[in-house]
């Protein structure tokens, strides 16, 4: 598997593969499946691999790359672009680096290549819980936390940095203060939602749109019931007058696929 990369505006980022795998789920994944699951994924040739604190995901992951290395499947861990992510309890301040060494020790690697503000929420500092309670919620430093995530990418930790799931308002708020300003901004992107302004705000300003769930929205019920993008009888009439499956025509619409696209 081939894919193309983006170009991202921090000095020393690699680009990012068009194409990746993520690893978030609405219920809990056993370790031993995420890790096989994210080293087959390596072997069918996807070089992007998407993570995050939150989704308790990130021992297998690294120990999956590892493995890779091991097995000869890429030649080193540099060949792989991998992306974590900052959690709400986390977004203050004093508490972005050490996060982010968390994550590393997590990983077992000495830098990701990039790192993302989870959500523009900040809550008080404590352990992950889903859903998080309202009265947990505390105002959210953007400078402070900015500042400490511009640290990490400084520090050789992160070689790009930027956030996700944040409007033009927080981006404005984040670009008022920016030395190195965001070079990812990673949204729910599909058919359904096509984030038209963001994704123009985005542009103008040289932050790369990374789409999550572009096959369809994201479903934490664990249910798995619906999927407004898959079963969209227009998708299936242009796809079937193409010869194509409805994911096949939504990857023409670019995006980052949990699996993850970049435009």
């Amino acid at each position: 598997m081939t894919a193309a990369a983006a170009a991202l505006r921090s000095g020393s980022a690699r680009p990012m593969p068009a194409v990746g795998m993520g690893t978030a789920s609405p219920t809990p994944v056993p370790h031993e499946d995420t890790r096989d699951a994210v080293l087959a994924a390596i072997e069918a040739g996807f070089r992007h691999l998407d993570t995050a604190l939150m989704y308790g995901t990130e021992r297998p992951l690294g120990e999956a790359v590892a493995e890779a290395v091991r097995r000869g499947l890429v030649a080193s861990r540099e060949e792989v672009f991998v992306t974590s992510k900052l959690w709400c309890t986390q977004c203050h301040p004093d508490l972005v680096l050490l996060a982010l060494r968390e994550t590393l020790q997590n990983l077992q690697m000495e830098y990701v290549d990039l790192y993302l503000i989870h959500w523009p929420v900040c809550m008080k500092p404590g352990a992950i819980t889903w859903p998080a309670k309202r009265e947990d919620a505390v105002p959210f430093d953007f400078e402070g936390v900015w500042r400490a995530m511009e640290e990490c990418h400084r520090l050789g930790l992160a070689r790009a940095i930027g956030v996700s799931n944040f409007t033009t308002k927080h981006l404005d708020k984040v670009l008022a203060v920016a030395t190195i300003p965001p070079a990812v901004n990673q949204v729910e992107l599909n058919p359904v939602w096509q984030q038209r302004t963001l994704r123009a705000y985005c542009a103008e300003r040289g932050i790369h749109v990374a789409a999550y769930s572009p096959l369809g929205g994201q479903d934490w019920s664990g249910s798995g019931d619906g999927n407004a993008v898959l079963e969209s009888e227009v998708l299936a009439e242009i796809a079937k007058a193409r010869g194509k499956t409805v994911a096949q025509r939504r990857r023409r619409f670019g995006g980052l696929v949990h699996v993850t696209v970049t435009m």
